[in-house]
């Protein structure tokens, strides 16, 4: 089995629990884990709920993944990165992404544009303030820029991509790259996009790789392939046409076709055999001993924390035993 490196846990935007959150941070705290990371949603403000989890815990890094550069301004963003970096004394990791047009504009009421543009404004502008510099101003050019009056703060930044031009900005501009529902397969021509962005931005290193993977695990393997099949037929059928969009053009499309079918007229939870492929490239599942070897080979293709998704609704037994399942690898270190 692959060395683990560093491992992160995570949650679907449908968990809604603030326990479940907490549990998270301060059992993944307890097991091992380097990192809790949560998305922004429709529900509770992440950036307060991973306050709760700064305060609560020690160790573990806490970031979010991601927070989206269309619903909050450039110095918002900045303000709760410092005010979270303090209260973690460190450990906060700041993840960005363009998020979705029906989060964006469903939710937020503000129009979804061209995302590449958007986010190197937001992450120049966050870096500055981060630094202690007046925010470069790039609408209202013509008002006095203002910095922070808080003591300058070093934030990992992190942006999620997986077009290949936003994966090149990452490259250039990034701490770090967190791609989601991004198949095991491509992580190499990914790795090589970070490249070519890397050489652009004229830097040495390339950003660290956080791949947010969905996970399911069970001592039963019909279960976890049951769970495995509802993360992914739920992002392909209820979440838009960005993610199917994206793996069409990755060469899924029959794969992707099979899904859509098997869930018309109404949703269910249904991956066929003829897509089968796409849980071995998204989804780490099975049972214990499975899981750990369906991760092990994000580690070999390049990935050096990845963020495992869980299902919204487990029960307290099945978190502990779904934390606990990796635990092998973590101790393996």
């Amino acid at each position: 089995m692959a060395r683990a490196r560093a491992l992160a846990v995570s949650v679907m935007p449908l968990e809604n629990r603030r326990e479940q959150f907490e549990t998270l941070a301060t059992l993944g705290e307890r097991l091992g884990y380097d990192a809790m990371l949560l998305p922004e949603t429709w529900a509770y403000d992440v950036t307060i709920v991973l306050a709760e989890a700064a305060v609560k815990t020690e160790r573990i890094r806490v970031g979010s993944a991601i927070l989206g550069v269309w619903n909050r301004s450039a110095a918002t963003l900045a303000m709760g990165a410092a005010t979270l970096a303090s209260l973690s004394r460190g450990r906060f990791v700041l993840g960005l992404g363009a998020s979705t047009p029906q989060l964006v504009e469903g939710l937020h009421d503000v129009p979804f544009g061209a995302p590449l543009a958007q986010m190197r404004r937001v992450v120049t502008q966050i870096r500055a303030l981060l630094r202690g510099e007046r925010v470069p101003l790039a609408v209202a050019k013509e008002a006095r820029a203002l910095r922070l009056n808080v003591s300058p703060a070093e934030v990992p930044i992190c942006l999620a991509a997986i077009g290949d031009a936003s994966v090149r900005l990452a490259g250039e501009i990034a701490d770090g790259w967190m791609p989601f529902l991004y198949p095991l397969r491509m992580l190499g021509q990914g790795l090589e996009r970070l490249r070519e962005g890397a050489t652009r931005g004229g830097r040495a290193a390339l950003p660290v790789v956080y791949p947010m993977i969905p996970a399911s695990v069970d001592e039963d393997a019909d279960k976890a392939r049951a769970g495995a099949a509802w993360l992914v037929a739920f992002y392909l059928t209820s979440m838009g046409t960005f993610y199917r969009d994206t793996l069409i053009r990755f060469g899924f499309d029959k794969e992707v076709q099979a899904v859509l079918a098997a869930n018309t007229p109404k949703f269910a939870a249904a991956v066929p055999a003829d897509a089968e492929v796409l849980l071995d490239e998204l989804i780490v599942y099975g049972t214990p001993a499975e899981a750990r070897r369906r991760l092990a080979r994000w580690y070999e293709a390049g990935a050096a924390m990845p963020g495992l998704m869980f299902r919204p609704g487990l029960t307290a037994d099945e978190t502990r035993r779904s934390l606990e399942a990796f635990v092998p690898m973590l101790e393996s270190r």
